[in-house]
C-alpha cells in the first residue's frame, strides 16, 4: 500500500523489474506508458481515465494563469471540454495557495484522490498496476523535492 507523503519504497525502475517476469508483455508496455508519460494511443480504460482527467486538470491550470496574464487561455487548452466542477475547484484552490511547493502538494493530493477512485474494485489487475505505478512517480517526485538542496535552489531562483 501506498500512501501520499511517504518516502517510495522502491524505485519505479525497480516496480518494473518485480514486474516484467510476472505479467504479459503488452500489460509490461502499458505500464512502460506511465514511466514515458506517454498514454495518449492506449485504449486501456484506466489510461483512458487518467488521460482525461490530466488534460482537465492541465486545461483549468492553463485557464486561471491566462485570467491573471489577461490573455486568451484557448490556445493553450488540450482537446474539447467541460472539467468538472472538482477539478475547477481544485486548480483554483492551488492557485490561492500562497506557496507554490504547498500549491504543488495540493494538486498532487487531488491527482492521488483520482488515482485511489480509478483504483476502486481492482485489486489484482492491469488497472491496479497502473494506479500503483502513477502513485509511485508521485513519491518519486517528492522524494526528490525532499532531497533537493533548499539554499541552494534558493539561490538560484533569487539569482535570476
Amino acid at each position: 500500500m501506498l500512501h501520499f507523503g511517504m518516502k517510495a519504497p522502491l524505485s519505479f525502475e525497480k516496480f518494473l523489474q518485480a514486474c516484467k517476469d510476472l505479467i504479459p508483455d503488452d500489460e509490461l508496455g502499458l505500464l512502460l506508458t506511465v514511466s514515458l508519460g506517454d498514454y495518449s494511443a492506449s485504449e486501456q480504460p484506466t489510461l483512458r481515465r487518467w488521460r482525461a482527467f490530466d488534460i482537465e486538470l492541465r486545461n483549468e491550470l492553463a485557464k486561471i494563469r491566462a485570467s491573471r496574464k489577461h490573455i486568451d487561455a484557448h490556445k493553450y487548452l488540450r482537446e474539447d471540454g467541460c472539467a468538472e466542477p472538482s477539478i475547477a475547484h481544485a486548480a483554483m484552490a492551488a492557485h490561492r495557495m500562497p506557496s507554490i511547493i504547498e500549491a504543488e502538494r495540493l494538486l498532487d493530493q487531488y491527482r492521488w484522490q483520482a488515482l485511489d477512485d480509478m483504483a476502486f474494485g481492482h485489486y489484482f489487475d492491469i488497472d491496479a498496476l497502473i494506479v500503483y505505478a502513477y502513485k509511485l512517480r508521485v513519491l518519486e517526485r517528492w522524494d526528490a523535492i525532499r532531497a533537493t538542496d533548499k539554499r541552494k535552489a534558493l539561490e538560484e531562483v533569487t539569482r535570476h
